[in-house]
């Protein structure tokens, strides 16, 4: 798959993601299914992209993402089973993101080198 095709991907299942959890309120029955595949989309992107530097620093955040999406099926099956307790998976889930999408650019920055690549 193409890196852009990849990236697309991502960006779609992301919005949906957004507009599930938006739609949740609603008690559309559809509304934990779109959850459930945007979220898996969400956490195969973040599963496939690997590290291949020596930085510990983006070593460590790249295991920190491994839990952000593993995070994301937790939530969706919280959410099938009608607990409220999904929107805390989904929150950390998306605080460990912002954390890591933060400092990983601050880190490349510092290392004026780009050694994150998708798996192929």
């Amino acid at each position: 798959m193409s890196e852009k095709l990849r990236n697309m991907t991502f960006y779609c299942c992301a919005v949906l993601v957004l507009i599930s959890v938006a739609l949740y309120i609603t008690g559309w029955k559809a509304v934990p299914y779109i959850y459930a595949v945007s979220g898996a989309g969400v956490s195969v992107y973040y599963l496939t992209s690997t590290y291949s530097g020596e930085n510990r620093r983006l070593r460590r955040l790249n295991f920190q993402q491994v839990i952000a999406a593993l995070l994301l099926p937790v939530s969706s099956y919280l959410m099938f089973k009608h607990r409220n307790d999904w929107f805390l998976a989904l929150f950390v889930s998306a605080v460990l993101q912002i954390y890591i999408v933060t400092v990983r650019r601050h880190e490349e920055k510092k290392n004026n080198g780009n050694n994150y690549k998708s798996a192929k």
